[in-house]
């Protein structure tokens, strides 16, 4: 009886969790409604398929309004008409578009326009008027009340309770960015809105009763149906049209790729390439991989570097098609994993690009493919961002959010309003704020996209969908995942780098993943996790962990690349694989069954298929139950219940076979606390293929590949560690330079120019006024010559000179500093336009202005963010302890002191609650030191921002790794900035000047 329900995606609107709605309607005996949110389609094919479940038979639409004014609601009257809605909306949420007064004519769906605001006018067969209960005096009086035919009740439903509308209030306020107590009553729904039984809504209207069957006669007219079993993938069906053909390329495509991979493929190959075509072809997975061919097809044309990874790496024809760079046979990877009969969704394919390739490869995609649009994430609120955005609908001081946000008070010693930001962020955590985009997931539709769905179009220009992939999955629809990183940048540009500093050199063959494997380099860098800048190997807990393994081979970093995902530490097997890896005695006390499971770990589960392997011989559950197990671990598994229902059978079996049940049990504890978690071995496989090309680059080329990891935005660390990793292997970095610098980071030899980019606040357009007339008239001569070519205003040239760009002019820059101010500071901004003859500069007579290394520091920490001098240069005391690195070896178990600069932290949770830290500092000498902080040291000795430490603990080692458990830390000061104290050898009048041109700061 209900044609305009709203639940919570009605962004910044609705309350109404989807499954909350459909169990209150049944609550309330409600058999049918129409879900119409506000301008989205986000929740239509959820309610559809949950519905069912409740006995209730749903009807969808639309709710179209500009910002809280309703102008009309669409509902679908089948298929066709969502599909129709979906393009209409779609249109109307493009940029430049709104959302129009009258509804365009749509063959099939049905139109109802609000009576409050509608003209009298003749209608369509299609469109009716809503009649609400505020609305029948009006009624009785109004030309409608002999179209009685064309009209319908209209109830709204957006709450379920007071609550409930107090929340709409909030979340209306927020949309508004205005104070609740000045939100406008035409902004927020009526408290009356509320989802009621049918009894309570229709009682106003009994002197209308026509209006109560027009109602029931409309909603009895709409039939939707979506096939929810996800039986076949609703994915575009063939890629050549003809899915005989379809596999007939595929076979042939994969035998034609056997000579690139094998020089001799034996029996095993071939059988296991004709077992994966027959199940691929069964499962109706062929487009899906020729798709993901052609998509890489492109790739190499235009030679971008990618890493195919997920649980696709475990295919022979993945492998042979060159969608993967992972040899399954080789690495024995377990073919369930990747696909069986069982499975009703196509095996993963998770292609990485270089973060400057994607968008090219996402526009070939939308070219070649017809029905294909971006997934869309639903951005939620979460804690910090309600209290924020509550904070400030109450009117509360910042200071006073800031201290709710961080979780620093006592429930019960707030005062109301304080109280009322708490209780109501809380209830809004998990509501949709605003639709995003999914990191890398597009969808290639058999049938056009707004069949199932809406879409919006974000900056990218690329249509998204409004619903998730969870909902698409639901109705077989599976992504394919376009993902870009840092990582295949660094790599790109590092043998581009190399290329033009050493000319003479052949060319790199950075896919010779072989001779890697076996380099002696690369097996030192890792043994002794001299990783910095590589590829998923360089964060502090992964330098622990390969020095722990002591791991030299490819085999070993593919393992190792999973013992540190979460889930495997969490269960504790992260400490008995080290112990079994480096002692082979230990590898006895595994349970006979889970060591001939998994030989190769030791009989420690470490990858994602571990756990169907265990489950399917440990736990006897079929191969289908095995991989429900899986995927219901992972977050990816809709049916809890029957999860639990494999649960039990995992039990019951161990028991039937006489397992005990406190094995069943532990082996049970060990699935469950990292299935989620782990990686699946050819997805880690992919990542040391990468991770092998970066150490290559590191190994031989290490001043080249710090390059280009500074010019493609690091990584685990900030800019500053890889300018201090590239001065320990023997390079000279320099600020930026006039006339040599481009915008990003370039290598001469052995001296590194850091980029123009690395000023943060150069204007970019500066920066390309700098570089195009270098580049068109030659390089500056003179600061004079300089300011004649390019246009540039006080503050940004400042910026320049305080950093030293020119010092090729061989003068102080405290001069060049006055001598610029005098010059530019009533300059126009036009552009210049070029004489005959140059203009001679008026010349100056600048005081003397001396400049020491210590101001440069503080320049180049304002500008760069970090000093190029050794930062321990700054410090206000000389050094209080001569403790290094290399010195800890000899002093475990006692206690020392030794003086770091902070590199990173990383705070964690203990099963207490109690929040404990792990730092990583440097020493004078440049060596890692690594620190725990449990938690009563980590709540007395608090990081303070970057900076060097006084680090007081007892040293502690553990398989050959060294750490300080930390019982006291101090940050030191460093020297007063020298460009503002009071110096007596500097005049007064320069130290003034100084101050006032300080370059403006980018808001």
């Amino acid at each position: 009886m209900i044609v305009n329900v709203h639940s919570y995606y009605s962004l910044r609107y609705g309350t109404l969790k989807p499954k909350d709605l459909l169990e209150r309607a049944q609550q309330l005996g409600i058999g049918c409604f129409a879900l119409t949110d506000i301008n989205t389609t986000s929740a239509c094919l959820d309610i559809v398929r949950l519905a069912p479940e409740h006995g209730i038979r749903p009807v969808v639409g639309v709710d179209f309004r500009k910002g809280a004014q309703q102008q009309f609601i669409l509902l679908a009257q089948n298929n066709e008409g969502f599909r129709e809605i979906n393009t209409f909306l779609s249109h109307c949420l493009l940029p430049e578009n709104e959302i129009p007064q009258q509804a365009p004519v749509l063959p099939h769906t049905f139109t109802i326009y609000p009576f409050e605001t509608f003209p009298y006018r003749e209608l369509t067969t299609n469109e009716f008027v809503g009649v609400r209960e505020s609305d029948l005096n009006r009624l009785k009086f109004s030309p409608w009340r002999h179209q009685l035919h064309r009209l319908v009740l209209l109830h709204t439903a957006s709450f379920k309770d007071k609550k409930d509308f107090n929340t709409h209030r909030l979340l209306r306020a927020i949309d508004n960015n205005t104070l609740l107590s000045k939100l406008a009553v035409s902004e927020q729904g009526r408290e009356t809105d509320l989802l009621a039984d049918e009894a309570s809504i229709v009682k106003p209207f009994h002197e209308f009763p026509e209006l109560i069957t027009n109602t029931k006669r409309l909603l009895g007219r709409c039939h939707i149906d979506f096939e929810m079993s996800k039986r076949a993938p609703q994915n575009q069906n063939a890629y050549t049209g003809n899915e005989i053909l379809d596999f007939k390329l595929l076979k042939k495509l994969t035998y034609a790729g056997i000579p690139y991979r094998y020089e001799t493929p034996g029996n095993k190959i071939l059988d296991r390439i004709e077992k994966e075509l027959y199940i691929i072809k069964e499962k109706r997975f062929v487009s899906y991989f020729l798709i993901n061919w052609k998509i890489l097809k492109y790739a190499r044309s235009k030679q971008y570097f990618y890493v195919g990874r997920g649980s696709g790496a475990n295919s022979v024809v993945a492998y042979l098609l060159r969608i993967t760079d992972v040899d399954p046979i080789e690495l024995d990877l377990y073919f369930e994993r990747f696909i069986n009969l069982y499975r009703t969704n196509p095996p993963d394919f998770d292609i990485d690009f270089s973060w400057k390739d994607r968008d090219d490869i996402t526009a070939f995609i939308f070219n070649r493919f017809k029905n294909t649009a971006l997934l869309t994430v639903y951005n939620t609120f979460k804690y910090k961002a309600s209290i924020r955005e509550l904070g400030k609908v109450f009117g509360l001081p910042t200071a006073e959010i800031e201290l709710l946000s961080k979780g620093e008070y006592r429930f019960e010693e707030l005062d109301k309003l304080s109280r009322l930001v708490v209780t109501y962020s809380q209830y809004i955590q998990g509501f949709p704020n605003y639709l995003g985009i999914h990191a890398g997931g597009i969808l290639i539709s058999e049938k056009p996209i707004h069949y199932y769905t809406a879409t919006f179009m974000p900056p990218k220009g690329f249509p998204t969908t409004q619903f998730d992939m969870v909902v698409a999955e639901d109705i077989g629809l599976y992504k394919f995942d376009i993902l870009s990183q840092r990582g295949l940048g660094k790599i790109k540009d590092g043998v581009r780098i190399v290329a033009y500093n050493r000319p003479t050199l052949p060319p790199i063959d950075i896919h010779d993943i072989k001779r890697f494997k076996q380099d002696e380099r690369i097996k030192d860098l890792l043994r002794n996790a001299k990783a910095i800048g590589c590829f998923y190997v360089e964060s502090p807990a992964m330098r622990m962990l390969l020095r722990k393994l002591k791991v030299d081979n490819y085999l070993g970093l593919v393992a190792a690349s999973s013992v540190i995902r979460p889930g495997v530490a969490k269960s504790g097997m992260m400490r008995e694989y080290i112990l079994r890896y480096r002692y082979p005695e230990k590898r006895k006390e595994a349970h006979p069954v889970m060591l001939d499971i998994m030989p190769e770990t030791y009989g420690v589960m470490v990858y994602q298929e571990d756990v169907i392997k265990v489950a399917h011989y440990f736990g006897g559950l079929t191969l289908s139950e095995a991989d429900m197990l899986r995927r219901g671990m992972s977050g990816k598994f809709r049916s809890r219940e029957e999860f639990l229902k494999v649960k039990q059978q995992f039990f019951d079996n161990c028991h039937l076979s006489g397992k005990s049940e406190t094995l069943a049990a532990e082996v049970w504890r060990q699935i469950e606390s990292f299935a989620g978690y782990a990686f699946a071995k050819g997805h880690s496989a992919s990542y040391a293929v990468e991770s092998y090309q970066s150490l290559f680059l590191k190994a031989y080329y290490p001043l080249e590949y710090m390059v280009a990891t500074l010019n493609n935005g690091g990584g685990f660390y900030s800019a500053e560690l890889y300018v201090h990793e590239a001065r320990m292997h023997g390079g000279t970095i320099v600020a930026p330079c006039i006339n040599h610098s481009a915008s990003e980071t370039i290598i001469q030899g052995t001296t590194i120019f850091l980029g123009f980019s690395f000023l943060h606040a150069l204007e970019t357009n500066i920066i390309k006024k700098i570089l195009t007339e270098r580049q068109q008239r030659g390089r500056y001569e003179s600061l004079d010559d300089f300011i004649d070519r390019v246009v540039i205003s006080i503050e940004q040239i400042n910026i320049l000179i305080k950093i030293n760009a020119f010092r090729f002019t061989h003068r102080n820059k405290r001069e060049l500093l006055w001598e610029a101010h005098m010059k530019i500071n009533k300059v126009t901004l036009d552009n210049t336009e070029l004489t005959l003859f140059k203009t001679k500069k008026m010349n100056f007579q600048t005081p003397h202005l001396p400049n020491t290394r210590m101001e440069d520091a503080f320049d180049e920490m304002e500008l760069l963010g970090f000093p190029l001098c050794n930062p321990f240069d700054l410090l206000l005391a000389p050094a209080r302890s001569s403790m290094r690195v290399k010195k800890l070896s000899a002093f475990i178990g006692k206690n020392v002191t030794i003086e770091g600069y902070l590199v990173a932290t990383k705070r964690t949770t203990t099963s207490q609650g109690k929040q404990m830290y792990f730092g990583t500092f440097l020493d004078r000498d440049g060596d890692f030191i690594d620190t725990v902080h449990f938690p009563p040291v980590a709540a007395t000795y608090r990081f303070r921002g970057k900076g060097i430490y006084g680090i007081t603990g007892n040293i502690i080692e553990e398989f050959d790794c060294i750490s300080i458990e930390v019982t006291k830390m101090v940050r030191y000061p460093i020297i007063q900035d020298p460009r503002y104290s009071d110096v007596q050898s500097r005049p007064s009048s320069a130290k003034n000047f100084n101050r006032r041109i300080r370059p403006a700061q980018k808001v």
